[in-house]
């Protein structure tokens, strides 16, 4: 009996060692207060002023770049908000395109650009088409697509040809122009003449 004496003292002070740890370890968590999970709101997490991003195709060609007077990033959406921007489109075979306006808000990864207050996407002209300018309060861009559209109010300027209308969508990939429920239309001799469909459009001649 005295020779198992010092074992099982080991062992009585081995689990009081454990049940001690295990309180201590207890209480410590139920003392110290926990901060709740962090809630995620709407509020910018970095900002920069003269905000410039230029986006590249796989062989490290510069095919986009938006920029503007101030930025503000928001991790909740992952989105930017810019003032003053620009966005600039210059994808391989196809016009340049400016884009314009007060704010912008770029998302979904920059898949999509939509521009508000004073919307304005200016299209440079190329050996077979004039000028392409379009008008809104709000236009949307995506970059990838070459594609702009708006379901707002628009005008569209096209050398001496202009259109008014409730919706448009212009594809510079295929200099397919369409504006919806139009309420003016005047189409110079000098432009394409309006297809045939159920909306008011032109299909410019692609190089």
């Amino acid at each position: 009996m005295k020779e198992r004496a010092p074992t099982l003292i080991a062992i009585l002070l081995l689990l009081t060692l454990v049940v001690g740890t295990w309180w201590a370890a207890d209480y410590a968590q139920r003392a110290i207060p926990i901060d709740p999970p962090r809630r995620i709101t709407h509020e910018p997490d970095s900002w920069s002023s003269d905000f410039v991003m230029v986006r590249t195709d796989t062989e490290g060609v510069a095919i986009n770049r938006l920029e503007g007077d101030y930025m503000q990033h928001y991790p909740d959406d992952d989105s930017y908000e810019i003032t003053k921007a620009k966005a600039i489109g210059q994808q391989p075979g196809s016009p340049i395109t400016v884009g314009t306006s007060n704010t912008a808000i770029m998302d979904q990864g920059g898949e999509r650009i939509v521009m508000k207050g004073n919307a304005h996407v200016h299209r440079l002209p190329d050996q077979d088409n004039s000028a392409l300018d379009v008008k809104s309060q709000q236009l949307t861009i995506l970059p990838d697509q070459d594609v702009v559209f708006t379901d707002l109010p628009a005008l569209v300027v096209q050398g001496k040809s202009t259109m008014n209308g409730k919706g448009m969508r212009y594809d510079n990939n295929t200099r397919q122009l369409q504006v919806f429920s139009a309420t003016g239309v005047k189409i110079s001799g000098e432009e394409s003449r309006p297809s045939r469909s159920t909306n008011s459009g032109t299909t410019e001649k692609k190089p």
